[in-house]
């Protein structure tokens, strides 16, 4: 079984922040190293969150160019067939 390891980290905060924080601990009958340790895994989990939806945002607007090309691609084959069919069927061999 792993044992979790631990690091101290020392920090200093405004006063104004420390009042208010020392006033939702006091109304959650908490204290200062919960609060931070749930302060810090709802930013992780806030910026993981950021970092997914620009990452799907960025993709979608890649896979638009792409798809936008491929569609172009398509419709300019699409139309050279179409060509080639009229001037099979002007000339009676379709």
């Amino acid at each position: 079984m792993h044992k979790k390891s631990k690091e101290k980290i020392i920090f200093t905060l405004p006063d104004s922040l420390i009042s208010e924080v020392d006033s939702i601990v006091q109304m959650e009958n908490s204290n200062r190293e919960d609060f931070a340790k749930a302060a810090f895994q709802l930013y992780i989990t806030q910026k993981k969150k950021i970092d997914l939806k620009e990452c799907m945002i960025k993709g979608y607007k890649e896979m638009g160019q792409i798809n936008l090309s491929l569609a172009e691609l398509g419709m300019t084959n699409e139309v050279s067939s179409d060509d080639n069919i009229e001037g099979k069927i002007a000339q009676g061999e379709y």
